[in-house]
């Protein structure tokens, strides 16, 4: 039996290593793959057979949840490319935040420091909570505009792949999305901080 881990997801699923996946296609496939490898028409097979098919199965399951999920793919397609999420483009960040979002982190941290200040005071709940929507508008405007940029570089990625784009545009589109999922994690990050602020 053939060892499913030898293929990545992409084309464990049988599809091209692109960004933008019709999900109608991706269900069927992987409905279609479901019934294939499902364990149960492997129940009287010898048990290496058995367990292939657990394993196939497993690892489907995986691919889809993994393919299924926009920012999962890219990370995963990252992660294929021998780009770490994690790292910056200049190596690891050690959990500072990115340049392009030192201004929005410190305006607001200023502002969660300011708002503590007003909570210890006794200042009336409406007033810091209107203070913390504020500071919330720009920061979601900022995960908007990210959202956008992160479509933009998928389908940058899969005109590259389609025209079996050169080593160095690969690489800088892979780039440009490692560094854009940066900010995205930073970003939602700052907005769990305003979140825990509220619920406190």
């Amino acid at each position: 039996m053939a060892q499913p881990r030898l293929a990545d997801f992409f084309s464990f699923l049988g599809l091209p290593r692109k960004l933008r996946i019709d999900m109608v296609d991706l269900e069927q496939r992987y409905r279609a793959l479901s019934r294939q490898f499902h364990p149960d028409y492997f129940y009287n097979a010898p048990p290496a057979d058995r367990r292939g098919a657990v394993e196939r199965s497993s690892y489907l399951n995986d691919a889809y949840r993994t393919l299924k999920n926009p920012i999962a793919r890219v990370e995963y397609l990252l992660k294929l490319e021998g780009l770490t999420p994690e790292q910056s483009a200049g190596g690891s960040r050690q959990g500072g935040p990115p340049q392009s979002l030192l201004e929005e982190v410190f305006a607001l941290n200023e502002e969660l420091d300011e708002v503590r200040e007003q909570k210890a005071a006794g200042a009336p709940p409406e007033e810091w909570r209107a203070r913390l929507d504020k500071a919330r508008r720009p920061i979601e405007a900022k995960r908007a505009e990210h959202e956008s940029q992160l479509q933009a570089l998928s389908e940058r990625w899969d005109a590259v792949a389609d025209a079996g784009g050169a080593n160095g545009d690969r690489r800088k589109v892979l780039e440009a999305l490692r560094e854009r999922l940066l900010e995205r994690n930073y970003i939602n990050n700052l907005l769990a901080g305003i979140e825990k602020e509220l619920s406190a």
